[in-house]
């Protein structure tokens, strides 16, 4: 088939490979001038199964409206209107009990099936990129602790491998640990890992244009014509170039793009921070990757760099850096590990915005309309979500039985 693929992040690039290696021609259409240029371009770098988890969880909505006026919210809402207040409610249902154990379920299903797919492709086509393995999620309170149980417990059931750990324990995965910091509890996820999603997006993006992927930048694609929802436009002149089937992979803008097809998607912008900055002294540094549950930051090594996550806003300016945000990053940073970086100068500082669903797992599949597939709403997992999205795309379009259960991750549970 001719393939049309919309947007070149960790997703659209995964998703060109997989269908031009079953034999597919490839176009890929990205509004920048190069891949991984936004969501994928310098995010946490945590590619975990376990955490892999919706944010719609028993207690989070409570949890984050009662931090929302504090210094360092986990997450801050501007300028809330009623579509996000709607989204909101949303939320709150999808973090009830029954939905969260089924939503939980089915994202880890996919989780699980995209870290084997990633290691796959890594070790096939000898891809190398900055890596280290093991994760540990920190929960300072014993409050956290009991909101974490939800999730473990859809963990267990799964069968997932994790260590509950005490604070001495946790410090002898992460000896850098401030003694000083309050540590309740920590989760150890030994066979996660944190990598560089970017450099991995570009290595496959070779990858794929080896197998005849053509990429089209520095092109934007117009919202789709009911009456030829295959045909991509660039611009109102444009006679328009015709595709056997058309792949949605464009973040926030996959919303609008597809709203003539009569198909609304819940999408809210979350946007997030990074700050990367050089180690100063290694032995102060993380070995591979932590997460501060109160306040949703990750720390993670990257080679020679630290990289600090988190901040996240709803509303707001994309571009706009807010100062308090970036301050708790600084701020979580010298509570876990001080001295670890060259905070001083050269830190990089950047602000992405994550596609979110309300009920965490992704859309990935059929739109319902003839010829328009989705793959799109990953939220904070998109890297650890990415490989194996593409590849059930891919066998699904190809009329294969991809190689898990899809339950829940179709677009008609909206």
């Amino acid at each position: 088939m001719k393939v049309a693929v919309i947007g070149a992040g960790v997703i659209g690039i995964t998703t060109a490979y997989e269908l031009a290696a079953q034999g597919h021609q490839v176009s890929v259409f990205e509004r920048n001038s190069a891949a991984a240029e936004e969501c994928s371009f310098a995010n946490t770098g945590i590619a975990s199964v376990g955490y892999a988890s919706p944010w719609a969880r028993p207690g989070m909505v409570k949890h984050l409206l009662t931090h929302i006026w504090q210094r360092d919210a986990p997450l801050r809402i501007f300028s809330p209107g009623m579509a996000k207040w709607g989204w909101f409610w949303r939320m709150s249902q999808a973090s009830k009990s029954i939905p969260f154990s089924r939503h939980s379920v089915n994202m880890l299903r996919l989780a699980e099936y995209s870290n084997q797919r990633m290691r796959t492709l890594r070790d096939t086509l000898n891809l190398a990129f900055e890596r280290s393995l093991g994760y540990m999620i920190l929960l300072r309170t014993e409050r956290e602790t009991r909101l974490m149980q939800a999730p473990l417990q859809v963990m267990r059931d799964a069968g997932l491998s994790f260590k509950t750990l005490n604070a001495t324990d946790a410090r002898l995965f992460e000896p850098a640990l401030n003694p000083e910091t309050a540590l309740a509890q920590a989760i150890h996820f030994s066979e996660d890992e944190v990598g560089n999603c970017r450099q991995f997006t570009l290595l496959i993006k070779n990858e794929a244009e080896a197998l005849g992927a053509k990429f089209h930048f520095n092109t934007t694609v117009r919202p789709f014509s009911q009456a030829q929802p295959k045909t991509i436009y660039t611009s109102e002149r444009d006679p328009g170039s015709k595709f056997d089937a058309v792949v949605v992979c464009a973040g926030m803008s996959s919303a609008s793009l597809i709203r003539p097809l009569g198909l609304k998607i819940p999408l809210v912008a979350v946007h997030g921070y990074t700050l990367s900055a050089a180690v100063r002294e290694p032995l102060d540094a993380p070995r591979s990757s932590v997460m501060d549950e109160q306040y949703k930051v990750a720390i993670s090594r990257l080679g020679h760099r630290v990289r600090v996550s988190g901040g996240f806003e709803m509303g707001g300016h994309a571009k706009r850096h807010e100062a308090s945000q970036l301050n708790t990053l600084y701020r979580v940073l010298d509570n876990w590990f001080p001295g670890a970086a060259r905070t001083q100068d050269s830190v990089q500082v950047w602000k992405g915005s994550c596609p979110m669903l309300p009920d965490g797992p992704p859309i990935v599949g059929a739109s319902g309309v003839p010829g328009i597939w989705l793959n799109l709403g990953h939220g904070a997992s998109g890297w650890t979500l990415a490989c194996g999205s593409a590849r059930v795309l891919a066998d699904s379009m190809n009329g294969r039985s991809p190689e898990i259960d899809l339950q829940g991750l179709g677009i008609d549970r909206f």
